[in-house]
């Protein structure tokens, strides 16, 4: 018997807790030779999720938990549940239902045909917008052309399988801002994906705001590239280039015509557009150097208050 530990992040998810369990009992009865656990990792949940999980953990054996002390966020959720899963492959999936348990036995069979990790690639519903969709794909293929990692494949959901080697590497990342769909192409391994059409979710509300989209965003970026440093670099180039050319153009014409250099609006406008620039150039060098100090400070991705584990 093969044992498939299956790895939940919880954010006020208790509408959602019970109903996922049963579907994946319902799967897992389908498939022969086959053992599972349930891990739910309770992210500073504010209702009765935690409770939830403690009730269901006292009538099913193969449920655990992990609470931890405050919302720590929901990578840092799924590296914890990977970190303290056992089985022979690790599945990890959001507990809204949006990633559906009946795509389970499509991932186990990839796997079984030889492939360390097993990708999902998500496909929106037609009753998603068309801007949703859009700006999920553009951003994940400006993340793959900036950067070192291939997302245009299952980068875009946190739904996949892990075979267990993969998982113990898995677990040597000590990243402070961690962007897991990144670090899993990074790592290699055979890997392979999946198509799967994404369900609307059961009950409660995502907690995906355009703050944390932005800031999700941001890490990923960072995370996998130094060209946005390049980038500042090459700006500040070719604009101090563009600005000694032009400004010699416009002395030449000067003379030329025989009218005064004047022009307060465009000095101005000149001075605003280039301090502006400064700024954004300083703002990539600030978000590096954050993420260095963040770094050296070696704080753990998170702090678990209780478990049954």
């Amino acid at each position: 018997m093969k044992k498939i530990s299956i790895v939940i992040p919880v954010h006020n998810e208790e509408g959602n807790v019970y109903l996922i369990y049963q579907r994946m009992k319902t799967v897992f009865s389908k498939l022969e030779n086959y053992t599972f656990e349930m891990i739910f990792v309770n992210d500073g949940s504010r209702d009765n999720s935690q409770l939830i999980l403690e009730q269901l953990s006292q009538e099913f054996d193969n449920v655990k938990y992990l609470e931890f002390s405050r919302n720590f966020g929901h990578q840092p959720a799924v590296k914890a549940g990977i970190d303290f899963a056992d089985g022979n492959a690790v599945i990890s999936m959001d507990a809204d239902l949006q990633h559906p348990p009946e795509l389970i036995p499509e991932l186990i069979e990839k796997w079984e045909e030889g492939y360390d990790v097993v990708l999902t690639n998500r496909k929106y519903p037609k009753e998603i917008s068309y801007f949703k969709k859009k700006t999920s794909e553009v951003f994940y293929k400006f993340l793959s052309s900036i950067s070192d990692v291939d997302l245009k494949k299952g980068g875009g959901s946190d739904f996949r399988l892990m075979d267990a080697n993969v998982v113990q590497s898995f677990r040597n990342f000590t990243e402070d801002d961690l962007f897991l769909r990144g670090l899993t192409s990074w790592m290699g391994f055979k890997q392979t994906s999946v198509n799967f059409l994404a369900c609307a979710r059961n009950a409660g509300e995502s907690s995906y705001n355009i703050k944390k989209m932005m800031k999700f965003a941001f890490t990923g970026i960072t995370a996998f590239s130094v060209k946005p440093l390049y980038l500042a670099a090459y700006l500040g180039f070719m604009f101090s280039a563009l600005s000694v050319v032009g400004y010699g153009i416009y002395v030449i014409e000067s003379f030329v015509s025989g009218t005064e250099i004047s022009g307060w609006a465009s000095l101005i406008m000149t001075i605003v557009f280039f301090g502006g620039l400064q700024l954004i150039i300083l703002g990539i060098f600030g978000i590096y150097l954050g993420k260095i100090f963040k770094q050296v400070k070696e704080r753990p991705n998170y702090i678990i208050r209780s478990k049954n584990l």
